[in-house]
């Protein structure tokens, strides 16, 4: 296997503090939301960068594979994470992928969305460890 690319990011102060990327791109504070303590307002968290990443993944893979098969779609892919409280030491998450296609019947977007999932990078890693619902509206 070849690695095609690599980024890297750091974080200070988890869930209080602050995340960066070490091209300094993304600089970002994260807080905890208000359900858990926090102060909520204008600040990001774990969860909120792992769907804004997963949406845009899904959304590419789609796109991919429906090019390679020469069909023309538009789509948006909305992803909601959720945290889980597994244990009282131990969480989890949870995913539905909402996901628009236009330009296909259903029947052929059920199957491209299928595709997706099998390629799409973020699907391939959690495989067997989160559950991912995936919806096309």
């Amino acid at each position: 296997m070849q690695k095609l690319f690599e980024t890297s990011a750091y974080a200070v102060g988890g869930r209080n503090g602050r995340v960066k990327s070490t091209d300094g791109v993304l600089d970002l504070e994260v807080r905890l939301p208000k359900v858990f303590g926090g102060v909520g307002g204008n600040y990001t968290n774990p969860e909120q960068l792992f769907a804004a990443g997963y949406a845009a993944c899904f959304d590419n893979a789609l796109n991919y594979i429906a090019k390679s098969q020469r069909l023309a779609i538009s789509s948006k892919v909305t992803a909601h994470v959720a945290l889980i409280q597994g244990t009282p030491t131990a969480w989890d998450l949870d995913v539905t992928l909402d996901v628009e296609i236009n330009g296909l019947e259903e029947a052929e977007a059920k199957k491209l969305l299928d595709l997706a999932h099998e390629s799409c990078p973020y699907s391939r890693a959690i495989k067997g460890n989160v559950d991912v619902k995936i919806n096309l509206i």
